[in-house]
C-alpha cells in the first residue's frame, strides 16, 4: 500500500523515482483558475449574464438586480469577491507556469516540482476559498497570506532552478 506522500510524488522508492506530476498541477490550476472560480454559472443562475459584456454584469447590473430583489446584497458582494479571485487566479497563473517550466527545464527532481505544484495548488485553492468567503476587514489578511503563500512557492521552484543553471 502507497503511502500519501509517495502517492502525490513527494517521495521516491528504493525500487521506482517519484511520478512527476507537472502536467497534472498545470492543467488543475488552469481549470480552478478558468473553471471553477469563474462566476458566469451563478451570473446565469440569478440572470446578470450578459453575453454582450459579461465583464460588466455586476457592475451594471448588480446594484438593479439588489434592488429589484433578484439577488441580496450578501450575494453581489459574494460575486463580486468571486470575480475578483478569479481574476486574481488567472492574474497568478503565468508565474505558476513559468515556475513549473523552468524546473523542468532544469531537471530539478520530480520531489521538487511536485512539492511545488502542490504547495502552489494549496495556496490558491485556500486563497480563493478565503476571497470568496471572507467579508471581515480583520480575516481578509488571512486571505493575503494565502496569496503571498502561492507566489512564494513560485519564487522558490525559480530559485531552485537557477541554482541549476
Amino acid at each position: 500500500m502507497s503511502s500519501l506522500p509517495i502517492l502525490l510524488g513527494l517521495q521516491s522508492t528504493p525500487t521506482a523515482p517519484a511520478t512527476n506530476h507537472a502536467i497534472a498541477y498545470l492543467i488543475g490550476n488552469w481549470f480552478f483558475a478558468h473553471g471553477v472560480l469563474s462566476t458566469r454559472p451563478a451570473k446565469r443562475l440569478y440572470r446578470l449574464d450578459h453575453n454582450v459584456a459579461p465583464r460588466e454584469d455586476l457592475s451594471k447590473y448588480g446594484d438593479a438586480a439588489v434592488q429589484a430583489g433578484k439577488i441580496s446584497r450578501t450575494q453581489l458582494n459574494r460575486l463580486k469577491r468571486q470575480e475578483a479571485a478569479h481574476a486574481n487566479a488567472m492574474e497568478g497563473l503565468p508565474l505558476f507556469v513559468a515556475a513549473i517550466v523552468v524546473a523542468l527545464i532544469t531537471g530539478l527532481p520530480n520531489e521538487t516540482i511536485n512539492g511545488i505544484g502542490l504547495w502552489y495548488t494549496l495556496s490558491r485553492v485556500a486563497f480563493g476559498l478565503a476571497y470568496v468567503g471572507i467579508e471581515s476587514e480583520a480575516w481578509s489578511f488571512l486571505r493575503s497570506l494565502l496569496w503571498w503563500s502561492g507566489n512564494i512557492s513560485c519564487i522558490t521552484g525559480l530559485v531552485l532552478s537557477g541554482k541549476r543553471l
